[in-house]
């Protein structure tokens, strides 16, 4: 792609994001998803006044006369931004996988989404301690949440407890087995001096699960969000190959009518292979879909600009990362037929 044209590409994928009313009230969003809009590898994501481009070719040696052209159009079309952050996921370098600055030297330290802060650390790792592609199921914590008991399985930065207590949450509870992870949570709460009804806890989920269920603790909302793949002395996590076992160990912990909001993020899991396993999970009479949460635009592409769609079918959800939340209802207070 030439200069010519690849200015135009981001021009209009910018122009796309200035005109979605959706974003107005969100200081973190991404201005590219170049996977689907023309631009493989690379991702062009926005927090406050600062870019995080993160480069996921296999070969990121071969982007650098593009990324080095990417710089220089959004120094000029967007010229309040501050700092510049390049993140190259395959590189043997760690640092380079945290990110180098390609310009300016100050990153923010906190955003806020529909009023809500969430505090940021773009270098913690190769992630940028905030998922973008989850906006619309904060959202959806934010307006179901209200007097709610709430666990957060994989909290990471916890952006979704967050939500609940914004959402006036009863209680939440925010597990992962990072304490550094877990400290960006604790910061989150002070910045919207929320009240002290979220307690955290660094666990592997596994040991947390059991640990839970033996104390008989119940929850409205229980969340799964599980990496693609890890594997810990206690258990492993495979949303290819071994999603409903995963979901399966939760379900205890969910109380009578409550919601299970599972997330897989594998991107060669179809759509239909989710499906299906609510529908298995389902003949009991127990467990049922009750909906489908959709990833918001900016995310996958606009009609008009994408150019390239995900090597899995998502469908009937529209995006790799599938949400869904799940009713659950409890044997011995239901009855089936």
């Amino acid at each position: 792609m030439n200069q010519i044209e690849l200015t135009a590409r981001l021009r209009y994928c910018f122009q796309l994001r200035q005109e979605d009313k959706s974003l107005a009230d969100c200081e973190a969003y991404r201005l590219v998803n170049g996977f689907y809009e023309g631009l493989p590898g690379l991702l062009i994501d926005r927090y406050a006044n600062s870019i995080v481009i993160k480069n996921h070719n296999r070969q990121p040696e071969t982007q650098k006369d593009s990324i080095d052209l990417i710089v220089q159009i959004l120094t000029n079309e967007i010229p309040e931004i501050d700092a510049i952050l390049l993140k190259t996921r395959h590189s043997d370098d760690p640092e380079e996988r945290k990110g180098r600055f390609l310009r300016g030297q100050t990153l923010p330290v906190e955003i806020s989404e529909f009023n809500v802060q969430y505090a940021l650390d773009l270098r913690l790792n190769q992630d940028d301690s905030f998922y973008l592609d989850t906006r619309n199921l904060r959202t959806w914590l934010r307006q179901n949440s209200q007097g709610k008991r709430v666990l957060n399985f994989f909290a990471y930065t916890g952006s979704l407890g967050i939500a609940a207590l914004a959402g006036e949450a009863a209680e939440v509870l925010q597990t992962d087995s990072n304490s550094d992870f877990l400290a960006l949570v604790e910061r989150s709460q002070k910045l919207n001096r929320f009240p002290d009804t979220m307690r955290l806890w660094k666990n592997d989920y596994f040991k947390a699960v059991s640990r839970l269920k033996h104390s008989n603790a119940l929850f409205d909302i229980v969340i799964v969000d599980a990496p693609f793949f890890s594997q810990s002395r206690f258990g492993g996590v495979d949303l290819q190959n071994a999603n409903i076992s995963l979901i399966n160990k939760a379900r205890p912990l969910v109380a009578h009518e409550g919601r299970l909001v599972v997330i897989n993020n594998s991107l060669f899991v179809p759509g239909s292979q989710v499906i299906d396993e609510i529908a298995q999970m389902s003949q009991s009479g127990y467990l049922s879909l009750d909906q489908i949460i959709e990833i918001p635009p900016d995310i996958t592409g606009y009609p008009s600009s994408i150019q390239t769609a995900p090597p899995a079918d998502p469908t009937p959800f529209n995006h790799p990362t599938k949400i869904s939340i799940l009713r659950i209802a409890r044997k011995d207070q239901a009855k089936v037929g």
